[in-house]
């Protein structure tokens, strides 16, 4: 007889490939069981909600800002309760970055961190050294080789407003932090709505429809894009062979007396459906997944970007990635967590439209900041149902 898993990921050599080939070996020392993953696009890996797809899958691979609405309505199985204290420690002892506490809410391990990501630069170093220019360190360098028309990020809602939090923590303030009905004071929003207003008028108006992939794409298949200041890493693109031109990645710049940007966490996390009727089974699957040798070798050799700190400082992986893991992990190690709170992607599904709205047309930056406090107080309102 065989026992059945159902998984959904999302549409990217990233976040499907390294799960089938962790499913096919997992199987072939599980006699009786059968893994299958499906994937659905990014767009809908961000909206899709998950008390739906946890009635249809028993694995769920997981944006961490779920976590608080998972823990507050039982949707996902408590993995704490079901794995050992030493493997918790380790999980949390070797976290990149905050990864391993995103998925952590209430005392619910909602999720294991199997894959850390955070916005970082990236270039095309043959384009740079084309036109004699050098990888931008400060905000006015990049405003300069922005002006060149080289320059590109994505600009699509969610990832505008990721941005937009990014210009709030480097000057300081962290976005939705004082337990109030105010997002960020007006002095620092209003900053960071003109930086990236201003950055963006001076790039391809292409880029306000494109997600970081797309950003990935167009950067390693053309020849006019030379450097992007933010978008959330893959390290695919980083790889021989991935796509037809190289891209090499970096930190990023610095906001002049405030140091090098904080950009905004991502990555995902691996869970498991309260539904599921082989749980025992599927969180035994889940912990293989993030096991430190696993994340080193099977999931980062098949495209996974781990969520644990032994593949990021491994030499062979970095060999195989130009470096990709140790030039990023500073960037991952200081990023911002945002707002995990049972309604708080009802905020960010309306902000991310505000802001890019504004980056588009202009306005009154306090009037940008008016709109994100009202959804965010109709947030808490929402997670207090």
């Amino acid at each position: 007889m065989t026992t059945t898993l159902r998984g959904i990921t999302w549409n990217h050599s990233r976040g499907y490939v390294p799960k089938v080939a962790t499913a096919q070996r997992f199987m072939e020392t599980h006699p009786g069981v059968e893994i299958k993953w499906e994937k659905r696009s990014l767009q809908e890996f961000a909206d899709a909600p998950i008390e739906r797809l946890a009635e249809q899958y028993d694995l769920l691979i997981i944006d961490h800002p779920w976590a608080g609405f998972a823990a507050d309505k039982g949707i996902l199985v408590p993995l704490e309760q079901h794995v050992s204290a030493d493997f918790l420690a380790d999980q949390a002892q070797h976290t990149v970055g905050r990864s391993h506490e995103s998925y952590l809410f209430d005392g619910v391990q909602t999720a294991f961190a199997v894959d850390a990501a955070t916005p970082v630069a990236s270039y095309r170093q043959d384009l740079l050294a084309a036109a004699n220019e050098n990888v931008p360190q400060t905000w006015d360098e990049l405003l300069a080789l922005a002006r060149k028309g080289r320059v590109a990020f994505a600009g699509i809602s969610v990832d505008t407003l990721m941005n937009f939090y990014m210009l709030c923590v480097t000057q300081g303030e962290e976005p939705c932090s004082n337990n109030g009905d105010q997002v960020v004071s007006e002095e620092t929003g209003v900053r960071a709505l003109e930086l990236l207003r201003e950055l963006t008028l001076l790039c391809t108006t292409e880029m306000l429809n494109w997600n970081p992939i797309r950003v990935y794409e167009a950067m390693s298949s053309g020849d006019r894009i030379a450097y992007c200041p933010f978008a959330y890493g893959y390290s695919n693109y980083a790889r021989a062979g991935y796509a037809r031109h190289l891209l090499h990645f970096a930190d990023m710049v610095s906001l002049g007396a405030h140091g090098p940007l904080r950009s905004t966490l991502g990555g995902t996390g691996i869970g498991v459906s309260a539904r599921c009727a082989n749980m025992e089974l599927a969180v035994e699957y889940a912990a293989y997944m993030a096991s430190p040798e696993i994340q080193r070798t099977l999931f980062a050799e098949n495209g996974g970007q781990p969520g644990h700190r032994a593949a990021w400082v491994d030499e062979e992986l970095n060999r195989r990635t130009n470096g990709y893991f140790q030039a990023t992990l500073p960037a991952l190690d200081r990023a911002y967590l945002r707002p995990r709170y049972s309604g708080y992607l009802e905020f960010q599904d309306h902000a991310g439209d505000a802001v890019r709205d504004y980056i588009i047309s202009g306005g009154r930056p306090q009037a940008v900041l008016a709109r994100l406090n009202e959804f965010y107080r109709l947030s808490g309102m929402e997670a207090a149902k």
